[in-house]
């Protein structure tokens, strides 16, 4: 696997479609749906161009539960349709993706035998029914049709009930009113920012006439024509794509009345999490995600994260997504059913160190619970005013289902391009999941070549690996200059940092300290890193001083808008002086 250094990248690709600015398809929208539509197009060998006012993966498609699932709960609405397509994409991810998605043991706490029979009936026969007690005949009715609906291309083991004292002995901090817990196999991301910008980068590497510009927004359309702006710089293009995708989550209404459209898809809500540090609480996890019910009826969540416990989720009606944060009252809230769970556990918000929040991009609806809009996809179907371009918005769907939905939508440009498909993208492995050395013997003999190739010890080899996928190989090929591990975060090098930096589109500090690497995420983010990190990014893309001090600047805001995280500037200032 080659990289292509794509930094210098982007003057010449403005300048390539002010040559020739025709193109057969314009995708708006960097998450994750728009990365897997730029993807499947591209295998299919056309010309696309995929922009996003932002980052890639920096909106939405940052802040979800970060698991890879079917979708349990959607067995109550009778959507076994969207469960069935739902943990087929789960097991196909856990192997097309084996550096990035993992298995995740998942326990569901139980309280009762029958508890939740009644409303479970009238939910499933869409009637209105809160549900806040699953009892182990729900529950286990429940798992034992998710392993069958789940059974194509499965991985992983079918479900399992441990009653009282199993229960017990496994999870001794447990409430002890809980009487069951009932075990299955889902999957988590661990890295879902790399994921999506691995997809973007499959994309370029698959067809030359793919094109991908991050920082770039959709300013203006005439004539079916339409205006880009390079958000960086102010540099403008104008492009003549003969269908345009909007992918842009909740900015997909937004998209539309910028290019002259004014229609209501979205009607989004919002969903926030925390990343905790109690050891104890991971202690007691046991490697194990808990997904239970709280009294209100939503669902929550809580499972290791590196190192750490993330919890998730509220679900709460919202509108605009460039302002949306996780405050302390749905911090507190989602604190406060941990412990309904773990009684006797302390928690607090002085021991999170990450929260995050994001706006589901979930058809407009009118409902009283938003945990009954629907999570299911669908293609909203216009063209571009004033001409007959098609134009297709992208709203709904999910993480796990990504490929699916790209897919359906790819078919549905292929159609409008009158051509066919080429190749299916079922079995395609992701970035560096490409090659990904799956046995124990193909691990050794992976960490051994490398070695050998590279000058590393076996324990790095693994760290990359595991970082990386095999996409790892091809950044130590990248290392320029000196390789030594930071001062401030020892699991890194300076020639891994510039290598990303050269190699993945890493326009601002914030790209790469909270999405290219789970720097952020995983609560390492502090004044010491900000400062030595932003040092070699000085070297690495000639950034002066003003520059340094403004990217700085952002991410210091950002970290404590966003995500809580008060960096101070003394201490950024001070320990730059001291790198």
């Amino acid at each position: 696997m080659s990289l292509v250094p794509v930094t210098s990248s982007r003057a010449s690709t403005f300048d390539r479609l002010k040559a020739h600015p025709q193109l057969d398809v314009l995708i708006v929208g960097g998450g994750i749906n728009g990365a897997g539509t730029f993807r499947d197009l591209a295998l299919q060998g056309v010309d696309c161009l995929l922009v996003d006012k932002g980052d890639w993966c920096s909106g939405t498609s940052a802040a979800p539960s970060r698991l890879i699932h079917g979708g349990l709960k959607y067995l109550e609405t009778g959507e076994f349709r969207l469960v069935a397509e739902s943990t087929r994409e789960r097991n196909l991810l856990l192997r097309n993706a084996p550096h990035l998605v993992k298995p995740l043991p998942t326990a569901v706490p139980i309280r009762s035998y029958g508890g939740g029979v009644v409303p479970s009936i009238k939910r499933f026969f869409g009637r209105k029914a809160k549900l806040a007690d699953r009892g182990v005949f729900i529950v286990e009715l429940g798992l034992a049709l998710y392993d069958w609906l789940g059974r194509k291309h499965k991985v992983m083991p079918r479900h399992g009930l441990a009653l009282r004292a199993a229960t017990r002995r496994r999870f001794p901090a447990m409430a002890p009113d809980i009487l069951a817990v009932s075990t299955y196999y889902d999957a988590r991301v661990t890295q879902a920012e790399r994921l999506c910008f691995e997809l973007v980068a499959d994309g370029e590497a698959a067809h030359p006439g793919a094109r991908a510009l991050n920082y770039t927004a959709v300013t203006a359309a005439a004539g079916g024509c339409v205006t880009l702006t390079d958000t960086v710089t102010g540099d403008t293009v104008t492009v003549a794509p003969r269908v345009v995708v909007n992918a842009a989550g909740p900015w997909i209404d937004t998209v539309n009345q910028t290019i002259g459209l004014n229609k209501r898809y979205i009607g989004g809500t919002k969903g926030a999490h925390l990343v905790v540090d109690n050891p104890e609480l991971v202690r007691q996890l046991d490697g194990h995600m808990i997904y239970f019910g709280s009294p209100d009826g939503r669902i929550c969540l809580v499972y290791p994260f590196y190192g750490h416990a993330l919890i998730g989720s509220t679900d709460i009606p919202a509108a605009n997504p460039d302002t949306v944060v996780c405050e302390d009252s749905e911090a507190e809230y989602m604190l406060a059913m941990v412990r309904e769970v773990f009684p006797g556990l302390p928690l607090g918000l002085d021991q999170i160190v990450y929260r995050y929040a994001g706006i589901r991009p979930l058809p407009a609806a009118q409902v009283d619970d938003p945990g009954e809009i629907s999570r299911d996809h669908s293609i909203g179907r216009d063209t571009l005013p004033g001409t007959s371009i098609p134009l297709l918005s992208l709203v709904g769907g999910k993480w796990t289902t990504f490929r699916a939905f790209a897919a359906q939508t790819s078919d549905v440009v292929l159609k409008a391009l009158g051509r066919q498909r080429r190749s299916e993208t079922l079995f395609v492995p992701i970035g560096g999941g490409r090659g990904f050395p799956v046995s124990a013997t193909e691990r050794r003999a992976w960490v051994a070549r490398v070695v050998a190739s590279h000058g590393i010890d076996a324990a790095r080899a693994e760290t990359l690996l595991d970082r990386y996928g095999t996409r790892a190989e091809a950044l130590l090929s990248h290392r320029d200059g000196p390789d030594a591990a930071l001062e401030s975060l020892p699991g890194y090098t300076t020639g891994e940092i510039r290598a990303v930096i050269l190699t993945e589109q890493v326009v601002h500090l914030a790209d790469l300290l909270l999405r290219r690497l789970p720097i952020g995420v995983s609560g390492e983010l502090n004044a010491e890193v900000v400062a030595e990190v932003a040092t070699l990014a000085v070297s690495t893309l000639q950034w002066t001083e003003t520059t340094r001090h403004q990217q700085v600047e952002a991410l210091i805001r950002m970290a404590r808008d966003r995500h809580g995280i008060r960096l101070e500037r003394q201490e950024v200032a001070r320990d730059a002086v001291a790198t």
